[in-house]
């Protein structure tokens, strides 16, 4: 029986601006071994998260490193949208960026022209793994980098909520990431499943569609996959490396009867 060849993360850009559905989950243990098994299982990309879990500049690399190894797009979920960490983590050799918080029309903006050479501000070096270590030509580095670099925003906060159909037609960003967990806490909400919640999923989902964007959420079963796609969604993040851990090992005890 023949393996399925899984696309490489350099087609990862259009795959996602296609609506393929594509499969993922977070990293937040620092070590590279979730990642080359999480790619040998065939997830489409892997987030690292940087934001809320113990990362520095050497870890990400790394962990960059095992995602190329096993052919997965290593997302990095920057910690905020300050442009020398997403360059930091687009010059180690990230598919692409998360990027929390992204509020307003000029976030979405400083994001943007930070992750982009040709028409933004990214500082270019040919010397890292993105330039592969001076063998790539400038303008090839450029361009390569500009085709394939993925950006998505955040999209977590009331005035984000407020300002959305502003927000998605800023040029750049790619696709947007609806964090229901910080809408739940702003809105005060009991569970992401609250009607305001629901209703700020609503309204990002129906403009971004309208701007010909993809939606990525967050899901903790394949069960709730289904109506989320009905509202536009193409990108699925479940879980993390230390939920899947947890996941099983209670299973385990459960079924020593622990």
């Amino acid at each position: 029986m023949t393996t399925p060849v899984r696309p490489s993360p350099a087609d990862f850009r259009r795959r996602l601006s296609a609506r393929e559905r594509l499969i993922g989950t977070f990293i937040k243990t620092p070590t590279t071994h979730a990642v080359e098994i999480l790619g040998d299982l065939g997830f489409d990309f892997v987030v690292i998260d940087e934001e809320h879990a113990p990362f520095n500049r050497e870890t990400i690399d790394t962990i960059l490193l095992a995602a190329r190894a096993s052919n997965t797009a290593g997302i990095v979920r920057v910690t905020d949208a300050n442009a020398p960490g997403i360059l930091s983590a687009l010059d180690c050799g990230a598919t692409g960026i998360l990027v929390p918080h992204v509020a307003s029309v000029e976030i979405a903006e400083k994001v943007a022209a930070a992750s982009r050479y040709r028409g933004g501000k990214r500082g270019y070096s040919g010397s890292t793994r993105a330039g592969r270590y001076g063998a790539s030509s400038v303008w090839n580095t450029v361009d390569g980098s500009d085709a394939q670099t993925v950006v998505i925003a955040m999209i977590e906060d009331p005035e984000a909520v407020e300002n959305i159909e502003a927000i998605v037609k800023v040029d750049g960003i790619d696709g947007f990431f609806i964090g229901r967990g910080d809408l739940t806490v702003a809105f005060g909400a009991a569970s992401n499943t609250d009607p305001s919640v629901q209703a700020a999923v609503e309204r990002i989902s129906m403009a971004a569609g309208a701007a010909g964007k993809p939606v990525c959420v967050m899901v903790n079963s394949a069960d709730q996959v289904t109506s989320f796609q009905r509202l536009g969604a193409s990108t699925f993040i479940v879980s993390s490396d230390q939920g899947f851990l947890r996941q099983a090992a209670a299973q385990t005890l459960k079924d020593f009867g622990q």
